[in-house]
């Protein structure tokens, strides 16, 4: 068992890390940059990412309820005839799809208190959405009706942080549009426009008209979004779609965002409703940020392999010109352990002192790249934050990763032997 670090060792170290340096700089600048660029990878991909992540999830909810899905049902069959001229299997039959009908979750307030109860659950919003039609003047255009509770909704989708012009309080008679649609139809805060909606309870009812004052225009900073949303009180969807008392889904948002589809599965098991998870709903986009964290891994894996290889090429290198001085050290008394001891402090040191120079440079790149890297006007492509903790964790890989790559090119040095290291 070794004995605990002695100052012969340190000592002995820095001695061949200080005749040696014009190697102990290579390596040291080599580790550096090393380090350098997996801080500066890490902390631009997880800014990127991040700010992929809140653009998206700015403007929905990380989980979505729904009713359940209805099943098709068969209208006509051809049986084949089974023994004694019973019916057998069906092997063509003519189906017909559930009708579109908008549908209320069934004792929605029930499954909203229990989801609301389950750890990891911030908020819950019950929301009415449907198809209507606004209509200004001879114009009319198609857009989506969504009904909201502003106190619940607003903590998922924060639409009064969205708002160009007017208040995002919405009164029984108030309506939200974004900017795309008000653009299209000349419309501004305080101007009344119509909509015209059919009851779901009774598609065959004339469309019902109704007048609304604008309370607010809002950005969600897509343009489709923009021409096709609006938003008024949930009791006044409600009312609209032919829904009372009754919702169509449930928006809910969970504090770890990558763990959103594993509770939306949870919550389909235990209340039997339908639910989608934002992770499921942009399946492509999920897709790339794992395909982005992959190919930083692997960066990372073989920057640091690069750093091992030239930690310990430096290392070996320094075994075979102490040769003689390792001989003389053995035949002094100095034990096979304390030379092991040696080079694994150089190898230590070489890659702390390297870490604490690419850590520098790493924070200096991100700096620059916050300062210079800019939108067209003027504001930052995306947040950066220089973690500590990403900082530590490279300072602590990089002096284990000098350990190890030092432990080979030791082993040797304390397996020299003396008489055969001294006489060359």
């Amino acid at each position: 068992m070794l004995k605990s670090w002695q100052p012969f060792e340190w000592i002995v170290a820095l001695r061949f890390l200080r005749e040696g340096r014009l190697q102990t700089l290579f390596i040291m600048t080599g580790v550096a940059i090393g380090v350098g660029v997996i801080v500066f990878m890490s902390a631009l991909l997880a800014g990127l990412q991040g700010n992929f992540i809140r653009r998206v999830l700015s403007a929905q909810a990380h989980i979505q309820l729904l009713p359940p899905q209805q099943h098709t049902r068969e209208l006509r069959g051809e049986r084949e005839l089974g023994p004694e001229g019973q019916p057998g299997a069906v092997v063509g039959a003519i189906v017909q799809p559930p009708l579109q009908r908008l549908k209320s979750i069934d004792q929605w307030q029930a499954v909203a208190r229990q989801v609301q109860a389950m750890p990891g659950v911030r908020v819950v919003s019950p929301q009415v959405s449907g198809s209507a039609l606004v209509l200004r003047g001879s114009a009319s255009r198609a857009v989506s009706l969504t009904g909201i509770e502003p106190a619940l909704y607003y903590r998922i989708v924060d639409l009064g942080d969205k708002l160009l012009r007017g208040s995002a309080q919405l009164g029984s008679g108030d309506i939200l549009i974004g900017s795309e649609l008000a653009a299209d139809l000349g419309l501004d805060v305080g101007d009344k426009l119509r909509l015209s909606t059919s009851n779901a309870a009774n598609p065959g009812a004339a469309p019902s008209l109704s007048t609304f004052k604008i309370a607010g225009i809002f950005d969600l900073g897509n343009k489709g979004a923009n021409e096709r949303s609006t938003y008024v009180p949930l009791r006044t969807a409600q009312s609209l779609l032919g829904l009372p008392g009754g919702v169509s889904s449930l928006d809910v948002t969970v504090e770890d965002v990558y763990a959103a589809e594993r509770m939306a599965q949870r919550i389909a098991a235990e209340t039997g409703v339908q639910a989608d998870s934002w992770i499921k709903a942009s399946a492509q986009f999920f897709s790339a940020i794992s395909a982005q964290s992959t190919a930083n891994t692997a960066i990372r894996f073989f920057v640091g392999l690069s750093v091992a290889f030239g930690i310990a090429s430096v290392l070996v290198v320094v075994v075979v010109q102490k040769s003689r001085e390792i001989g003389i050290l053995r035949a002094m008394g100095i034990s096979r352990g304390q030379i092991l001891r040696v080079f694994l402090l150089q190898g230590g040191l070489l890659g702390l002192g390297g870490a604490l120079i690419g850590c520098a440079i790493g924070a200096a790149a991100l700096l620059a790249w916050q300062r210079f890297a800019r939108n067209a006007d003027g504001t930052p492509l995306f947040a950066l934050s220089l973690d500590p903790q990403l900082f530590a964790l490279a300072l602590l890989l990089a002096s284990i990763t000098g350990l190890l790559s030092a432990f080979a090119p030791a082993l040797r040095a304390a397996r020299l032997d003396p008489v055969v290291a001294i006489r060359g």
